[in-house]
């Protein structure tokens, strides 16, 4: 797999887009990367967090996300799902799983359904590790202050707006993986 060839069927170099995509997958890359070498009694798939990391976000194009440049019509929601179908096109729906399963600290059928979120009703909660680490990695990093890692309390504050369920997700991480 070449991400970098990926990456610029869907980004184009040089564009505000690009470098903000670039930075953010990067930060979040290098985050998840540091888990798996801070625990090698998980066996992790390295090579695999390194790709699915870096493509983690590849739907944000179809989007619309002035703030970060994504001029797409879907909410901004949507991007893990279209992900995932992007990256099955590519022939990667393994990947694709880490796309749809990295929103929040993923999204349960309940969760998706009661909130009446514009996207597929199924579960998209991250299963293997390496899904579980990129998420987790993801939440450290936004794409409006880029190269900032965000502090724990911020991101608890983050998902608690959201959903309870998120935080105690998130605490669990904390526990397996700092």
């Amino acid at each position: 797999m070449n991400v970098n060839e990926i990456i610029e069927r869907y980004y184009t170099k040089g564009t505000r887009l690009y470098d903000i995509y670039m930075s953010h997958v990067t930060d979040v890359t290098e985050k998840a990367l540091q888990i798996a070498q801070k625990h090698p009694e998980l066996a992790i798939d390295v090579r695999f967090i390194e790709e699915a990391a870096m493509l983690h976000d590849i739907g944000i194009f179809l989007t619309d996300a002035p703030r970060i440049a994504c001029i797409g019509d879907m909410p901004y929601i949507c991007h893990g799902y279209l992900g995932r179908d992007i990256l099955n096109r590519e022939g990667y729906p393994k990947h694709g799983l880490v796309c749809e399963r990295h929103t929040g600290t993923g999204l349960s059928l309940q969760n998706i359904i009661d909130k009446k979120l514009p996207i597929p009703q199924r579960d998209m909660r991250p299963k293997s590790l390496e899904e579980q680490i990129i998420c987790f990695a993801d939440k450290f990093f936004s794409k409006s202050k880029l190269g900032r890692e965000k502090p724990i309390k911020k991101i608890r504050e983050n998902l608690k707006m959201h959903d309870t369920h998120q935080v105690s997700k998130f605490d669990e991480w904390c526990e397996m993986f700092l």
